[in-house]
């Protein structure tokens, strides 16, 4: 029997504040309602630029406390449209100690429970170590009305083990809020490839742990901060490509690289437990032979 779940992604571009990021949620927010979503995934750091491609003490002036303005502003819409909303923000946890956090509301406008990225690169362009520190929450599913939503965040999306302890733990949907995209100065080639390692690898979640998956990604070009610039920093064009896939990692529904968009799917739920009765991964992990994992590496 069929068990759907319509859901929503905001792929979006940065606005140029807080107050128009929000405005445009707002929008996307209330005609994902419309279109009768129940779920709704928002773009990592969706209040601002992506600002890590530079390192700016400055740039700690972003974070905000959780719960605060930004989550009483969508906890509000998502008590008034009746949505799931996973939300993404730059979380002021103490002087000195800040994270990069996934929110999420049950159809009401506090919150249910939230999630502090784990992985954290540092990379040309993506130097997250300096502002966000790892997340202390652990891989557990957030409880919600449409079901267990196993929520990670962008980098994150690169480790399996963080996609298969959500499984685990019981997660029924894996969702990943993201901002990545290419540097300007790489030819086609590279940027094909990386946009499609990153289609592949999320796709290979799916499948591996018999669940649905919704990336969400952002678009448009951010040009990089003058510190950047002086550095050989040339900007960067997010891919947008936001996807939903399904249980044996077939695509139910993608954007473009470069627009703003509303993505609507599907998801037929029940299809979890077939495909794990045909294909029973769990079962046949061997528990018993995978000590090395703990290792950082096998010398």
């Amino acid at each position: 029997m069929n068990k759907l779940l319509r859901v929503a992604l905001v792929q979006e571009r940065d606005h140029g504040s807080v107050a128009t990021n929000l405005d445009a949620i707002e929008a996307a927010l209330r005609a994902a309602a419309a279109k009768g979503a129940k779920l709704v995934l928002l773009q990592e750091l969706h209040n601002g630029p992506y600002f890590c491609q530079h390192e700016s003490v400055a740039e700690f002036d972003r974070a905000e406390s959780i719960p605060g303005p930004s989550t009483a502003r969508i906890g509000a819409l998502a008590q008034e449209l009746k949505l799931v909303i996973v939300a993404s923000l730059f979380e002021r946890r103490a002087a000195g100690l800040y994270h990069n956090t996934a929110v999420v509301f049950d159809c009401a406008k506090d919150i249910c429970g939230k999630y502090r990225k784990m992985h954290i690169p540092d990379d040309p362009a993506f130097y997250e170590k300096f502002y966000f520190t790892p997340g202390d929450v652990g891989f557990q599913p957030i409880a919600t009305s449409v079901g267990k939503l196993g929520v990670l965040v962008c980098w994150d999306q690169w480790f399996p083990e963080a996609a298969r302890l959500m499984a685990l733990a019981g997660a029924e949907l894996l969702l990943y809020p993201t901002a990545i995209g290419w540097d300007p100065g790489d030819d086609a080639a590279e940027k094909s490839r990386q946009r499609e390692a990153w289609i592949v690898a999320q796709r290979g979640h799916a499948v591996a742990n018999g669940l649905p998956l919704l990336a969400c990604n952002r678009t448009g070009f951010e040009p990089a901060p003058a510190s950047s610039i002086e550095l050989g920093g040339r900007g960067l064009q997010f891919w947008g490509s936001s996807f939903v896939a399904g249980p044996q990692g077939e695509m139910l529904a993608q954007a473009s690289t470069d627009a703003c968009e509303l993505l609507i799917a599907d998801i037929d739920l029940a299809r979890s437990e077939s495909v794990r009765r045909i294909w029973p991964f769990l079962r046949d992990r061997r528990i018993d032979a995978y000590q090395d994992l703990l290792k950082r590496y096998c010398d």
